[in-house]
């Protein structure tokens, strides 16, 4: 677990760049989940993910321990990536990116537009993941892993926002994708601790139905891949977990809920007509989560992390075109 001393340090780091992201009480949105709901507006940054807070604080520590390094590597599907680039370019260093083919477009461009190299290569994370790995053997550069500890304390500092702006918090929703959000949450309530939060805040982890890995390992206690993650919420579409994310899961974590395509699209479509504001899949998940268990949250005080707003305009457009009887 991560120190409350060495949070506050990150969080000092992160604000340099990015203001706190706000964390609004939405009361169109309470009323649908009959509980007070609270959204983390992580779209709300110059990536428009939370992603960003990782990389600003992994490759500050990994320019002060090794200077030697000029260039980077990772996989990504978006948010990742951005994350990286962005924080490369501050700091003068070279950053390739590998992603799977048929990536989004938007997120493609970004990336480049923050100087990255882009690599498509493979037909999803993973097969990106392993061609990364290999070049950074074969091209001599420093691999950051979708992982680690340094992305996890940057990414806690979200968590730290949270709990301390909004007092008495019930459950959080949290997406999950590899863990670093999963498990910067629970590091940040870990690092509070009861006498300052007055109580034991309920973590919830959301995954896709068509991106199950965590929720599959979390019941067997141990990791189990899944042959394919096809799903709109690019941050959930893993396939194989983390041993060391799913240690963390499983002992901070009080469950994993599984969403299918339709509940994330409509959440999706929910959040942005209750709030107006775009969240990709994996920024949905989290409400769609909530909207699913709403009858276990009755009268609490519920968060939710919108962890990102960068989707396709295609593909928004798509999901804005289908019709819910409750919005219209």
């Amino acid at each position: 677990m991560i120190s409350l001393a060495a949070l506050d340090a990150a969080a000092a780091l992160v604000h340099t760049v990015v203001p706190p992201t706000p964390q609004y009480r939405w009361p169109l949105l309470s009323r649908r989940i009959g509980a007070e709901l609270w959204v983390k507006h992580e779209n709300h940054t110059p990536i428009g993910a939370f992603k960003l807070r990782g990389g600003l604080v992994y490759l500050d520590e990994l320019r002060r321990a090794r200077p030697e390094v000029t260039g980077v590597i990772t996989a990504t599907r978006g948010n990742h990536g951005q994350s990286i680039a962005y924080a490369a370019s501050r700091l003068g260093l070279a950053a390739t990116i590998v992603v799977p083919h048929g990536n989004s477009p938007e997120k493609n461009r970004a990336m480049r537009a923050f100087g990255a190299t882009l690599i498509e290569t493979g037909h999803d994370f993973q097969a990106a993941y392993e061609e990364a790995i290999a070049r950074a053997a074969c091209d001599g550069l420093h691999l950051v892993r979708s992982f680690h500890p340094d992305l996890v304390r940057g990414v806690a500092t979200c968590g730290l926002e949270l709990l301390r702006a909004v007092d008495g918090l019930d459950t959080v929703y949290v997406p999950v994708g590899l863990g670093s959000g999963i498990c910067a949450m629970i590091a940040a309530r870990e690092a509070l601790g009861r006498s300052a939060l007055g109580r034991s805040v309920e973590i919830v982890g959301v995954v896709a139905e068509n991106a199950p890995t965590y929720a599959l390992s979390v019941a067997a206690g141990k990791p189990v891949g899944t042959n394919s993650a096809d799903t709109i919420a690019d941050g959930l579409a893993v396939r194989v977990p983390d041993a060391a994310a799913l240690d963390i899961i499983r002992g901070g974590a009080a469950r994993i809920v599984t969403v299918s395509e339709a509940e994330i699209r409509r959440a999706m479509r929910i959040l942005f007509s209750d709030t107006h504001n775009v969240a990709e899949g994996a920024g949905a998940a989290p409400l769609a989560a909530a909207l699913q268990e709403r009858g276990r949250l009755a009268g609490k005080r519920v968060a939710i992390i919108l962890s990102g707003g960068n989707i396709d305009r295609a593909l928004f457009a798509e999901v804005l075109a289908e019709t819910d009887p409750d919005l219209e």
